[in-house]
């Protein structure tokens, strides 16, 4: 029989990473949302590629000056290239020129509310590669979100074939992000700080080759130094707080609670002058926020088996899971390799990386 102080104490481990992991990725939404009217504001006249190029230059910064000491962060390994070399194509190449030519055709309100898809696409590939589970409540939050988006694309078309078009790259991007959500998950136990510098650096790289490959204008300084900015805020930051966020408490609820980013974002484009609302847009902003309370209510428990295991990644001792002794315990956070022995037990919990079990 286990004891119930010991249930007690795991239960609260397990509430307190989803508590940790739902406010790191508000973080990171509030800055990415506040972002996208930004970028279609100093992104005028610019290519795609160029606009993704500058973004991801001010990440790449933001990722090489955050860095952490090796014993508090576990390193990049050069297993991890491929993987990076992924993440950056399809969320620091494809999604930010996606972004930047659908908001040279849309308006900044549509092209906001539109990247909440982000969200189904993370969910769906969380389940198809870590077996994250998606119940009845999550399913019919993502069939909400996808109601509203196909709401904001109909009223697109009813704009033009180019606030259309403009739509359609926003999915692509959504698509591309969350390819990027999914792939990144195995990446968030490593040190951020080098995830966001390494991804970030290759992302501006190959963007910049492309955008000279197809002669892209030159931007001007003041675009220069304003894309620069809401790279390291809305990117680079905002990037940060995300894998955070995904360590704590899993990539599908991290994406779910950084849904509210497109609503931020909307108000922003809207305290900016973007007046193109009417109750088309009301009701797919409705439809897809009642998506992200539905998602965002689920809650998750159930007896589960952690099999042996031998990782590395920064952690606590107070957390219920890592309980190895040290000959001088640490008082915070630090990364070691370190070993667990198998256990069963129930609580509460989220698919962090002591809990990517099947369902």
């Amino acid at each position: 029989m286990r004891a119930p102080a010991r249930d007690a104490a795991v239960t609260v481990a397990g509430r307190r990473p989803a508590v940790r992991g739902a406010l790191l990725a508000l973080l990171a939404a509030v800055l990415f949302g506040a972002s996208t009217p930004l970028v279609q504001r100093f992104g005028i006249g610019l290519g795609p590629f160029t606009t993704a190029a500058l973004l991801y230059a001010g990440a790449a910064l933001v990722g090489a000056l955050s860095t952490r000491s090796v014993d508090r962060e576990a390193r990049l390994l050069r297993s991890d290239a491929r993987r990076l070399l992924a993440v950056a194509a399809s969320g620091a190449v494809v999604g930010p020129a996606a972004l930047a030519w659908g908001l040279q055709r849309a308006s900044a309100t549509d092209v906001s509310l539109l990247l909440t898809l982000e969200v189904v696409f993370t969910a769906l590939l969380a389940r198809a590669l870590y077996g994250e589970s998606i119940d009845r409540r999550v399913a019919a939050a993502m069939a909400l979100l996808v109601a509203g988006a196909v709401l904001l694309v109909a009223r697109g078309h009813g704009a033009g074939a180019s606030a259309a078009a403009g739509l359609v790259a926003i999915v692509v991007a959504t698509a591309a992000w969350g390819l990027d959500n999914a792939l990144s998950r195995a990446l968030a136990d490593r040190d951020p700080g080098q995830v966001v510098m390494a991804k970030a650096a290759l992302g501006a790289l190959a963007s910049s080759l492309v955008a000279l490959l197809f002669v892209e204008p030159l931007p001007g300084a003041t675009a220069m130094l304003g894309l620069l900015a809401v790279g390291a805020t809305g990117y680079g930051i905002s990037l940060r707080f995300y894998l955070l966020a995904q360590r704590a408490f899993g990539a599908a609820r991290t994406s779910s609670v950084f849904a509210f980013a497109p609503f931020i974002g909307a108000a922003l484009a809207f305290a900016l002058g973007d007046r193109s609302g009417d109750v088309f847009l009301v009701a797919g902003g409705a439809l897809m926020l009642a998506g992200i309370v539905l998602h965002l209510s689920e809650r998750h428990a159930h007896e589960h088996v952690h099999d042996a295991l031998d990782h590395e990644h920064a952690h606590r001792h107070d957390d219920g899971h890592h309980q190895h002794a040290h000959p001088d315990m640490p008082d915070g956070a630090h990364s070691h390799p370190h070993a667990h022995r198998p256990t069963r037990h129930v609580h509460a919990h989220v698919p962090d990386a002591h809990h990517l079990h099947r369902h």
